[in-house]
């Protein structure tokens, strides 16, 4: 019997196992993780207007392993030993003979007073804390922006923030307390959002302006401090201060001998498999695909790519194909908390339709259709 370890228990590592189990039933599947949860990042969004809660965002996966027949193994990840075979953690080795890694990003926490700021992304708790500061705030300047990772540019997550910036705005407006507050919204990019396409980018400064949200856009970060947003096109006040920096790979890559891109990733081809090494694959924010600068770090296709991960690693171990790729595909909902903006964007075409409460509640639909395989 095949035994394939999975790290990470988020949409990449989920979504391998489901396909692992699809193509075997009888391989023996082990999956590395901290917690036995799924935390749903992208219902955060909704946490600092009281739309979900934690407890609507956290799914113990207890059951899910149980009826996938996966052995849980508790803990954090440290390093990895004879080109894979053995995945080193704080409580105790696996050894495998496949392994598909799905352990996410690590933001790039480098800009002096960083800790000043909330990375939203960060978790749960990262969207509780903008909640509390929301409701303890009476006026003042709100500060949201992103950045990336100059030498990954597929290695940012910006739609999240657009999100923060929108959802902030209308729930001060529907509390009635809009006036007291100025919004600023910033990033080293001049046209933020590029990587949803060019119409995208218009309807969102355009959506900014209409809301009386001012931006500061194309100069350097520099760093903050407590309550100033710092650039080398000059600097601001700020409150509160929401921020997004680029990722990259997790620590324990550098304990083993993973390959890795300039921007601190893994490696992999189109299909998946991580360069070099025998039955090892990767998908979502740690890997490193060949495509578009516009390829996205996003569930959806950290989804995709999991599923093509999964396929050729069972092609791999039964000698069948190993030819399955990943479609590059970014597919969104620009949500505000009322209505929101959708974007797709492929290779051959970039969609963009208007905000519409369809589909704010398209968003809310599917975020339910999606948990309920893992209740």
């Amino acid at each position: 019997m095949h035994r394939i370890t999975v790290i990470g228990a988020g949409f990449a590592g989920l979504t391998a196992v489901r396909q692992l189990r699809k193509f075997s039933k009888d391989v023996e599947i082990t999956l590395v993780s901290p917690r036995d949860e799924l935390h749903y990042l992208p219902g955060m969004i909704w946490i600092p207007s009281g739309l979900r809660k934690r407890d609507d965002l956290v799914v113990p996966l207890g059951n899910y392993f149980k009826r996938m027949q996966v052995v849980f193994h508790q803990g954090n990840v440290t390093g990895l030993s004879d080109d894979g075979r053995t995945v080193q953690t704080d409580t105790g080795e696996l050894t495998n003979d496949g392994l598909i890694i799905a352990s996410g990003g690590r933001f790039i926490k480098k800009l002096p007073g960083i800790e000043h700021a909330i990375t939203p992304c960060e978790g749960i708790e990262a969207a509780e804390k903008i909640r509390d500061r929301l409701n303890e705030m009476h006026s003042g300047t709100i500060a949201v922006g992103f950045a990336g990772n100059p030498n990954e540019p597929s290695a940012m997550r910006g739609g999240p923030m657009f999100e923060f910036l929108f959802g902030t705005d209308t729930l001060l407006r529907k509390q009635r307390r809009r006036d007291n507050f100025k919004l600023v919204f910033f990033s080293p990019a001049p046209k933020p959002g590029n990587r949803l396409g060019p119409k995208a980018v218009e309807s969102l400064l355009k959506e900014m302006k209409q809301r009386n949200i001012e931006t500061h856009l194309g100069h350097k970060m520099k760093g903050f401090e407590q309550n100033k947003v710092k650039t080398e096109g000059g600097e601001f006040d700020a409150d509160l201060i929401m921020f997004m920096p680029g990722m990259t790979g997790n620590t324990w890559f550098d304990n083993s001998s993973l390959p890795r891109s300039d921007g601190g990733l893994i490696k992999a081809n189109r299909h998946c498999k991580v360069e070099g090494l025998e039955r090892v694959y990767v998908a979502g924010d740690s890997g490193s695909f060949p495509g578009p600068d516009w390829m996205p770090k996003q569930a959806h296709m950290a989804d995709l790519q999991a599923k093509a991960a999964a396929k050729n690693l069972t092609g791999e171990l039964n000698g069948t194909s190993t030819d399955a790729t990943f479609k590059v595909e970014l597919i969104c909902i620009v949500d505000s908390n009322d209505k929101g903006i959708l974007v797709s964007r492929t290779e051959q075409k970039n969609l963009m339709l208007p905000g519409s409460i369809v589909f704010h509640w398209m968003k809310r639909g599917f975020e339910w259709w999606y948990l309920r395989q893992y209740r």
